[in-house]
């Protein structure tokens, strides 16, 4: 499962608006299924469905892979609004910025539009990706003249849509390409992941904190992914091109793919 949210504010002092799921089943055709959570509210997450589960039991079901990108804010939200306490969760974002080969390179998290850049789609793709999340910032963004409140509104603009499928679209492709590390790559990124989301669900957590830019890897957990991910700087093969310039918080996304959203008529 490959997961999205988008709201006016999204966390614990905002709200949630649609909750995006793709569900990759190996089939040629994958659909993005968005669920009117600004209609719904409780309903989206305490329906149940043919094997008398809900939405939340599956979220909260560690056995049930989920997969983010920056799963902070979003199980915030999750937590907070409708009690939603995630379990079984990877996050891109971290699997990224763990795979750098240096300590100073992994200071700084990188946002979506920087990990699609480097890591996915052909340029025509990333060239449709960019255009999608520019038609979609331009009704949200206040600089542009937007307001978040249009995740709220009802149809759905198809510019809304778009962006909101984007945001999974990218998520299969970086997943495969970071999962293939080492299991003990692999478990000590899903140990931090998992701390993020406690994190999150404490009344401390800062939504908007100051280090939210910042990784969260330990001087021990820097040290062991030096290690790990050394690669001989005279080889050019191996040479690893994920050069930092700092950090990026972009979230965005990509178009024209097969989609269903739910609304509560």
């Amino acid at each position: 499962m490959y997961i999205d949210l988008e709201g006016v504010n999204l966390c614990r002092e905002g709200s949630l608006s649609i909750f995006t799921l793709l569900i990759d089943t190996g089939i040629s055709t994958i659909r993005v299924c968005l669920i009117d959570v600004h209609s719904l509210g409780s309903q989206a997450f305490n329906t149940t469905g043919i094997k008398n589960k809900t939405l939340k039991d599956i979220l909260q079901d560690e056995k049930i892979p989920k997969i983010f990108f920056d799963v902070r804010n979003d199980s915030d939200a999750l937590f907070a609004h409708f009690g939603v306490a995630l379990q079984g969760v990877d996050d891109v974002q971290l699997m990224e910025s763990a795979t750098r080969t240096t300590t100073r390179s992994r200071k700084y998290l990188n946002g979506l539009a920087k990990c699609v850049k480097e890591c996915v789609l052909y340029d025509i793709d990333r060239a449709s990706w960019k255009l999608a999340k520019e038609k979609g910032e331009r009704l949200f963004k206040a600089e542009r003249g937007g307001s978040y409140e249009i995740f709220n509104e009802r149809p759905m603009p198809n510019e809304i849509i778009s962006y909101c499928v984007g945001d999974v679209q990218c998520l299969p492709n970086m997943w495969d390409r970071f999962s293939r590390n080492s299991n003990r790559w692999r478990d000590l990124v899903h140990e931090e992941t998992k701390k993020c989301v406690e994190a999150s669900q404490k009344p401390e957590y800062q939504p908007h904190g100051p280090n939210r830019t910042l990784a969260p890897w330990s001087e021990d957990q820097n040290r062991t992914l030096d290690e790990w991910n050394y690669v001989d700087e005279d080889d050019d093969w191996n040479r690893d091109n994920w050069n930092d310039d700092g950090p990026t918080s972009c979230r965005d996304i990509i178009s024209s793919w097969d989609y269903d959203h739910y609304y509560s008529d």
